[in-house]
């Protein structure tokens, strides 16, 4: 069973490794199930929560929103990331770029929140407030995705997974945890909002309707909405895929902590069909 990392040891291995300032080596552990030469989405959507919360004037900001454009496979590859930052009393706003040498291959909009106590009064309505359960600790089948590769990747190997609910072996809804089981970047601490990110780009492999072995469903974009900090190394993600066949679906999941609900996140999906094999 996978353990939950030590980010500040730095003698174990990590998604990514800094390379000065605004530069960024990614290792295997980022790799995605569609290409051997790209990222899983997760990998770049933490990232660059950390390069947002950087920016950040202080301590005390919480993100609240992520979009992120996957404009091209983001590659097994050197990085580096440009960053725009407006700020006012409340928010900071900040636009990454994210490239392979001169090519632009993600683009994301950060919105921190400063954070405030409120007295809020009891019984206020809302989002039922039913946590996911079981509790990672009561859960025992990893998540299994058929058709995409094993070995070592952002899937396999940098993420502890443990399905709550459905079964992620049969097309449709399912939910499940998911834990980072090594440092994201090298002897940096993993926030909690760049755990949330990490896992947020699991919904659409966690409820898939499409067998792999003969379709593309690859997302296009990633939207994360955080309304609270969330607690705990554990994330779990309750996932549905609706596709079309004109060749695009979309990807709702909630977002979850031990406590309860922390947020939401969709995916925009480009469907394609495989090549037959030759």
């Amino acid at each position: 069973m996978a353990h939950a990392p030590d980010d500040s040891d730095e003698s174990r291995p990590a998604v990514f490794t800094s390379q000065g300032e605004d530069a960024w080596l990614p290792s295997e552990h980022s790799r995605g199930p569609w290409d051997p030469r790209a990222q899983h989405g997760g990998a770049p959507a933490a990232l660059l929560v950390h390069v947002a919360e950087r920016a950040a004037p202080g301590p005390g900001w919480q993100l609240a929103r992520l979009t992120l454009e996957l404009v091209k496979p983001v590659p097994l590859a050197p990085l580096v990331t440009r960053t725009q930052v407006q700020s006012s009393r409340s928010t900071v706003r900040v636009g990454i770029d994210l490239l392979a040498g001169e090519v632009l291959v993600a683009r994301a909009h950060a919105l921190l929140l400063a954070g405030q106590s409120l007295a809020l009064p009891p019984g206020l309505p809302g989002w039922p407030q039913e946590p996911l359960r079981p509790l990672p600790r009561d859960c025992t089948e990893r998540v299994r995705i058929p058709g995409l590769p094993q070995g070592t990747s952002f899937y396999g190997t940098a993420m502890e997974t443990r399905v709550a609910e459905g079964d992620s072996t049969r097309p449709g809804p399912c939910s499940a945890w998911f834990r980072l089981a090594v440092p994201l970047l090298h002897g940096a601490a993993t926030s909690p909002a760049m755990r949330a990110a990490a896992a947020a780009d699991f919904g659409n492999g966690l409820s898939w309707v499409l067998p792999a072995e003969r379709y593309l469903f690859t997302n296009a974009d990633l939207s994360l909405n955080l309304f609270r900090v969330p607690q705990g190394e554990w994330i779990g993600l309750r996932s549905a895929t609706e596709v079309h066949g004109g060749g695009a679906g979309l990807v709702s999941s909630c977002l979850y902590d031990e406590q309860g609900p922390i947020g939401l996140a969709t995916q925009t999906l480009v469907l394609r069909e495989r090549s037959p094999a030759a």
